[in-house]
């Protein structure tokens, strides 16, 4: 089986760019086409449609990319599995992850990892929970590290707690506040992480009964902290997200405590590669006091 030809149906069903992905894989456009054309006398049909929008992927391209993403997956796994027997640590790595567990977790590991194993290719994916379940569940990314709440189709390996904290323009709070009742945040303008990005937050909105007047809705964590520091609003987000900010506001307990668990999701301990087995051991070793 000519692994590469199907490599090269994913990176195009990825790109929707003949042209970009024959950069990607070595191909002249001329190679790509005549590639994918043999592909599909050996399928039987098409795989590509031209629209005026660019290239799209027929119905039959649909159903067999999950599987075809399935096969790479296994046979980089096999790849990795025999150059680990044969002392050779070479192979692709694909990490999905929160921007703030990115920032905040993932330099430490990734040196590390790549002191240890130089070759193996790291590439990292951010993007929200519902993003992030999408590219494990299709086999995009081998692993996952993310926030609990949703995530019950995977399994799961437990990391830590993060605390939730109110976020505040600077002088907003009285003097002396220690943490700041959710309950204040009642038809208060307010800033909210982009449904599907984290669900933690919605949830404890939903918990205590609170019902904000969302202004603002952004899935990124640095655009809610600066929307809050500029005065338009009050907002919830992780602690993780906060720390190290350089924005000027405040941050407090919320009160009552709410938290999200952070943590690996991952579709089954069969489908980890070696490499994947690796960091995340490297990646505990880590977290973990």
């Amino acid at each position: 089986m000519d692994i590469n030809k199907y490599l090269l149906f994913a990176d195009v069903a990825e790109t929707k760019n003949f042209t970009k992905s024959g950069d990607n894989m070595g191909y002249t456009q001329p190679g790509v086409s005549h590639i994918l054309k043999s592909m599909e006398n050996e399928l039987g049909f098409s795989l590509f449609n031209r629209t005026r929008q660019g290239i799209e992927l027929t119905p039959n391209a649909e159903v067999i990319l999950p599987i075809v993403r399935r096969l790479l997956s296994v046979n980089e796994q096999l790849s990795q599995t025999v150059s680990l027997l044969n002392g050779l640590e070479i192979g692709h790595l694909t990490i999905a992850a929160f921007a703030s567990t990115s920032r905040m977790w993932l330099p430490k590991v990734l040196h590390r990892f790549q002191k240890q194993y130089p070759g193996i290719e790291v590439e990292l994916l951010e993007g929200g929970t519902d993003d992030i379940v999408s590219w494990i569940n299709d086999s995009i990314a081998d692993f996952g590290l993310l926030s609990r709440r949703h995530t019950e189709s995977l399994e799961w390996i437990h990391l830590a707690e993060d605390p939730l904290v109110a976020v505040l323009p600077k002088g907003y709070a009285k003097e002396g506040t220690t943490s700041f009742p959710i309950s204040q945040m009642h038809d208060k303008p307010f800033i909210i992480s982009a449904e599907g990005t984290d669900y933690d937050i919605h949830f404890a909105l939903e918990d205590s009964g609170v019902t904000p007047n969302e202004r603002f809705s952004s899935k990124d964590d640095s655009a809610i902290v600066s929307m809050v520091a500029n005065d338009l609003g009050l907002s919830i987000l992780p602690k993780l997200v906060v720390e190290g900010n350089d924005f000027s506001f405040d941050a407090f307990p919320l009160e009552p405590y709410y938290s999200r668990e952070l943590g690996i999701a991952y579709r089954s301990a069969s489908s980890l590669s070696p490499a994947a087995r690796h960091f995340i051991d490297l990646l505990i070793e880590e977290i973990e006091p």
